[in-house]
């Protein structure tokens, strides 16, 4: 189904939160491309839209398959919006590797962020919604929501990558604002 179609069908769902196994471990490869997957992507774009998020992995919907969704801005700022299957980031190196601090925030801990340095510019490679082979380079939120992502989908959320002190002020964080956060947001 193309993306156009994606992101006008499906049913928010609830969003799951950190230290929910699911979130913590890798996902199984997206092997069948048929009528099930393309019912989750449009799910997963429409919770992605209620939740008013950058970008979305299956798991956050308690579904451990390697598929994520984005709708967010790439470095110059046009709107992007698309699936990847079994995704691979691939980060810039030596010279090329320019860090950008930058506050990130997750779905499955609504309501905090911190910033976090991540290479300025990411190349995403994998899978279309039909099984095609893609690649995207991006920066801006684009290129942060790669690779932000696709560590879900290696089972690592973004806390995993901070010093302790500012993980547990993340959490702190969360824990003022949870209660806007019922546990079946976005999908009321």
């Amino acid at each position: 189904m193309p993306v156009s179609e994606l992101v006008r069908l499906g049913t928010a769902q609830p969003i799951i939160r950190w230290g929910t196994p699911v979130l913590h471990a890798p996902a199984r490869p997206v092997t069948d491309f048929g009528g099930d997957l393309q019912e989750l992507l449009a799910d997963m774009f429409a919770t992605n839209t209620a939740a008013d998020g950058a970008g979305l992995a299956a798991q956050q919907i308690g579904v451990d398959l390697a598929v994520f969704i984005y709708d967010c801005t790439d470095e110059v700022g046009t709107q992007r919006t698309g699936v990847v299957c079994n995704p691979v980031v691939d980060l810039p190196e030596g010279v090329d590797r320019q860090l950008v601090d930058y506050g990130e925030g997750c779905l499955s801990l609504p309501g905090a962020y911190t910033d976090l340095a991540r290479p300025a510019f990411s190349t995403c490679r994998g899978l279309d919604q039909y099984g095609n082979p893609i690649e995207i380079t991006a920066g801006g939120t684009l290129g942060r929501c790669f690779q932000h992502e696709t560590d879900h989908i290696n089972g690592i959320v973004f806390g995993d990558r901070l010093p302790t002190r500012k993980r547990k002020k993340l959490y702190r964080d969360h824990d003022e604002v949870s209660d806007q956060y019922t546990v079946d947001w976005p999908a009321r």
